[in-house]
């Protein structure tokens, strides 16, 4: 097993060639796949799409709410190759994955969210091969993100999730067999410091030797960067220098560089070569990126040194059919509609997304907090209402904390590695509304705070989102952000409807007695929003209805003037989204200021008209 690292892309070294389509699927509700030999293929079996998210794709509930282990296989045909490296690259497979070629396993992967990688030079088969999968996505309190599962009296499991959106499962984004040279890159990082016009890049690559001895070989091995800007026209080159056996580095400058801004995007085509001594090209990579700085500074966040106000949303991969599936129609139409609306950035609530999205993020000028998926860390399957009420579950005191804390460092590595070199990534969240009141909350995240600082060579802001029992005068983590960020429901779980005159008052009482801890901290609203029925009207405005969304907003909005060190204001949801059933949901969460089929409610307006004038 290897890391996600580069994004898989045809170059002139390299191929990939896609392994999407249609593939068998079958349920193993019982958990005999592995002693009936599923691993070197089974007779009974549906056709599914991968990539694909199962439980909308069919009209039995029972499919639907599936939770257990289930199985894929397709088949491939490998052509000659010679002094290649093959590998399979998995974009992801939720929520873990035992991965079996031609009867043999080859691997296995932990965590839903983010892609993992498989060397199989010396499994594949020139010609015909047997791909077999076996997936589970049940929840725990060991992994991310966190649930329970409840068995029924027939044996078949539910999963139960400590968070407020829809298990979906299965392989959710592409699968892709790539075909690499024995000297590759197998990852580089790139960090910026801008000074009097001039823009110095750093650069650190990594060299992957496969199965050469690297003692008598790497000393063959150069590497060159080069900086092209968006005109085609060369802007720096260098030949790096050996760090050891594996690594290479150095510096180039940029004079009048173009900078990626907000909504301002500019990019450059960084390319890495690796060279023999004669000139012969072993690896050629490329991509697109910006050159910018991020840094918070007392209660601003700066943008290449400028202050700046993040506008926009909390969202979810999330539409119907597709699941969590990646589609670039939605994300288009998904830019557009926040373009057309007036935000500049993004919550990635409340996992790592695709890598397409952040990709068009770079080209759209959108600002990303990049979140992992450590989600559910309180035991509650409402936790939305039990966020507010001070229920105490003793979460981070249980002996499943250390395994969880051990998957936590992991799946903050392998968000880094994939997502470091994206301008527009201004942040990673490591986590969401976990209980942050007892001494262990705190001994837990630091751990987790400090691998993230080590990992990252931007050194962006790192944050997290605090839920309302996370109060100023109990929360025992936010000394660990860099900038605080806050979700809040004032007017709708707490005083919402009849008591909606409380919730200004209380809402502010809140927001003063964090003033007065005196942080010099920017605060960011990640979360507040009310679920609304689009098309649902009444005077006065009442629950559910578009006018109380307005009158909401409009409250928050008012709240949020008066206090100088709110730098941000993201929106819960973007779009109504698919949750697990229950008296509180109807039909899902209806908190999108677009419909799940991106339309707008009367509130996208009222956002447009603000964030169009700040």
């Amino acid at each position: 097993m290897i890391g996600s690292l580069l994004y898989p892309k045809m170059t002139s070294t390299r191929m990939r060639l896609s392994l999407d389509g249609m593939w068998k699927f079958t349920l193993d509700k019982e958990k005999k796949g592995e002693a009936a030999g599923f691993a070197d293929g089974f007779e009974k079996f549906d056709m599914i799409p991968v990539p694909g998210s199962f439980s909308d794709l069919y009209t039995d509930k029972s499919i639907k709410n599936y939770c257990g282990d289930f199985w894929y296989e397709t088949e491939f045909l490998m052509p000659e190759v010679t002094d290649r490296k093959v590998c399979l690259r998995f974009g992801s497979v939720t929520h873990r994955a035992v991965v079996y070629l031609n009867g043999h396993k080859i691997g296995e992967h932990e965590g839903g969210f983010l892609p993992f990688v498989i060397d199989v030079t010396d499994t594949v088969n020139v010609g015909t091969n047997k791909l077999v999968l076996k997936v589970n996505n049940e929840l725990n309190e060991e992994t991310l993100p966190c649930g329970t599962v409840k068995k029924n009296r027939d044996g078949s499991l539910t999963a139960k999730p400590y968070f407020d959106f829809f298990n979906y499962s299965g392989i959710q984004r592409s699968v892709d067999l790539l075909i690499l040279p024995k000297i590759s890159v197998a990852d580089y990082s790139l960090r910026y410091e801008l000074k009097d016009g001039q823009a110095d890049v750093f650069i650190d690559m990594a060299v992957d030797y496969s199965d050469i001895n690297i003692e008598s070989k790497s000393e063959d091995v150069r590497a060159f960067v080069r900086f092209t800007d968006e005109h085609g026209k060369a802007a720096a080159e260098a030949e790096l220098l050996r760090v050891d056996g594996y690594h290479f580095g150095g510096m180039v400058s940029i004079d009048d560089p173009i900078l990626w801004n907000v909504l301002d995007p500019h990019l450059y085509t960084v390319t890495l070569r690796l060279i023999s001594q004669d000139g012969t090209v072993f690896d050629e990579y490329s991509e697109r990126t910006g050159i910018r700085t991020v840094a918070v500074q007392g209660e601003k966040i700066l943008i290449n040194g400028q202050q700046v106000y993040l506008k926009g949303y909390g969202k979810h991969e999330d539409f119907n059919i597709l699941g969590r599936t990646f589609n670039y129609s939605v994300a288009k139409r998904d830019f557009e509609c926040m373009k057309w609306n007036g935000a500049n950035c993004f919550r990635t609530s409340h996992y790592p997304y695709a890598d397409e999205w952040y990709q068009m993020a770079d080209e759209e000028g959108f600002l990303i907090i990049d979140e992992v998926p450590a989600v559910g860390m309180m035991r509650s399957t409402h936790n939305y209402v039990d966020a507010g009420t001070g229920k105490y579950t003793y979460f981070f005191e249980t002996p499943t904390v250390p395994t969880l804390q051990k998957n936590h460092l992991l799946q903050v590595e392998e968000m880094i590695k994939r997502d470091k070199n994206h301008p527009s990534v201004i942040a990673f969240s490591l986590f969401n509304e976990p209980e942050t009141t007892s001494v262990q909350s705190y001994e837990y995240f630091s751990k987790i705070f400090e691998r993230a600082k080590e990992l990252d060579p931007q050194k962006r802001p790192l944050t997290g989102a605090l839920e309302k029992n996370s109060s100023p005068e109990k929360c025992q983590c936010h000394r660990l952000l860099d900038f605080i960020c806050l979700n809040r429901y004032y007017g709708w779980y707490i005083s919402g409807g009849e008591d909606f005159f409380e919730a200004e008052e209380k809402f502010r009482d809140e927001l003063d007695r964090w003033k007065a801890l005196n942080v010099d901290k920017p605060f960011v609203m990640t979360e507040f929003g009310c679920d609304t029925l689009a098309g649902h009207h009444s005077l006065p405005g009442t629950m559910w209805s578009e006018e109380y969304q307005n009158e909401y907003y409009a409250m928050n909005f008012r709240v949020f003037e008066d206090y100088g060190f709110i730098q941000g204001e993201l929106v819960w949801n973007f779009a109504d989204f698919q949750t697990s059933e229950g008296i509180f949901r109807v039909g899902g969460n209806k908190k999108g200021i677009f419909t799940r089929d991106r339309q707008p409610k009367s509130s996208a307006f009222v956002l447009r008209d603000r964030w169009m004038k700040k």
